[in-house]
């Protein structure tokens, strides 16, 4: 592969997924507004968390392989048609005067289904376009990228919803279409280092196991799964904007971009000084600071405080996530990037639905600061156990060293790894 063309691909692709995670942020801020307003309900809030999970977790191994087979920026291109469709249907419907929950739910489950497909391709297609030395210094910077979009994003819709629900959905809507404009223009990438497997039941599982012959992927993900599973309050940020901070759709926004930047703030540090040293105990460290700061804004009463916490939430995120995302496309042949990323995206993708679905449910039962408080306790406890579970995982030093770089080409294993 020419590296100098592949690294001229990456404005391209950055612009690709900035656009896209703006538009997915504008309309998650107008979703989670408009569905309380309408219901004022905690768990209709879980109900946009769990519609948007059980496509990604029925389609994520299908995607995979999709991702494998098929030109990965076309289905890119494509998912990011579909997704302006639906934000414009959004934006019709509420206009209109015809969109009640109902509607909300079945547009984000169309959402998420498209997600699922669009994950694995974007995150398959950026190892190819850097040299593997180079590697987490690209995900730091396409980190930074997104979580600039992820506070761009929610500060905007929270702007856009003041004007009324038409506007963000409409935005997001064209810049959508931008989104796929951009991926279109990706230019092809180097033939895969092996030809696609046949489409069947072993190829769709063999990003499965895949990652369950390999400990540290395993420990890795499954760590974030839990992390954020259990400490995710996205869903009740509404709540917290509207009955406990008494602040409006701008709140709103705020809230849901001070996670973001912090990422941004850590993201643009670690794109310049990338870890090198103890990169397993830091991600531990980072998901225990993840919990603390979690609890921190579960108690908060003023939105200082609240964005405070959440802004030092989002930092200790993105350390987690860029070691994360390193260790697992580092440690995975190019011809296994899709399958294993889907598997990824079906771990930590959905959880964040999953977790807004628990988070709202749990509110329901237990009031919002309880539940969210609990979700902050149950991350470290998860933090601490799995130190024992995945001492390797633990003992990782530096991503240079990680002997998945030099693994051969993906097959499924002939015994799982035991955990």
């Amino acid at each position: 592969m020419d590296v100098t063309a592949g690294r001229s691909q990456l404005p391209r692709f950055l612009a690709a997924r900035v656009l896209s995670a703006v538009a997915l942020q504008i309309s998650s801020v107008a979703v989670g507004w408009q569905v309380y307003a309408l219901s004022r309900s905690t768990f209709q809030l879980g109900m946009v968390g769990l519609a948007q999970f059980l496509p990604m977790i029925t389609l994520a191994l299908a995607a995979g392989h999709v991702a494998d087979r098929y030109d990965r920026r076309l289905v890119a291109r494509s998912c990011q048609l579909i997704e302006a469709v639906v934000a414009g249907l959004l934006a019709v419907s509420t206009f209109t005067g015809h969109l009640n929950p109902a509607g909300i739910l079945a547009a984000v489950a169309v959402l998420g289904g498209t997600r699922a497909f669009e994950f694995p391709a974007m995150s398959a297609l950026l190892p190819s376009l850097v040299e593997a030395s180079q590697f987490p210094r690209a995900a730091a910077a396409a980190a930074s990228a997104i979580q600039a979009a992820f506070i761009v994003g929610p500060a905007v819709g929270g702007l856009l919803y003041a004007a009324g629900p038409t506007v963000p959905y409409a935005t997001a809507a064209v810049l959508f279409l931008a989104a796929s404009v951009f991926s279109t223009h990706i230019r092809r990438q180097h033939a895969p280092t092996a030809p696609a497997e046949p489409p069947g039941f072993r190829s769709v599982f063999s990003g499965v196991a895949f990652i369950r012959g390999r400990p540290v992927i395993l420990g890795s993900i499954s760590l974030d799964l839990f992390a954020v599973l259990l400490g995710g309050a996205t869903a009740l940020l509404p709540v917290y904007a509207r009955d406990i901070l008494h602040t409006g759709p701008w709140g709103l926004g705020a809230l849901r971009a001070a996670p973001a930047a912090g990422a941004l703030a850590l993201s643009l540090l670690l794109s310049s000084r990338p870890l090198r040293r103890r990169v397993g105990a830091k991600m531990f460290g980072a998901v225990i600071v993840f919990g603390l700061a979690t609890i921190v804004f579960a108690f908060s009463t003023s939105l200082a405080v609240a964005l405070a916490s959440l802004f030092v939430l989002g930092a200790a995120d993105v350390v987690s996530v860029v070691i994360r995302s390193s260790l697992v496309q580092l440690g995975t042949p190019d011809a296994m990037r899709g399958r294993v990323s889907a598997v990824n995206w079906m771990f930590i993708g959905t959880s964040n639905q999953l977790g807004e679905f628990e988070s709202g449910v749990t509110a329901s039962l237990l009031g919002t600061v309880p539940a969210v408080a609990v979700g902050g306790l149950g991350t470290i406890a998860v933090a601490l156990l799995w130190m024992c579970l995945f001492p390797d995982l633990r003992r990782v030093d530096g991503l240079e060293a990680f002997p998945g770089r030099t693994a051969p080409p993906a097959s499924l294993p002939e015994r799982p790894a035991t955990v």
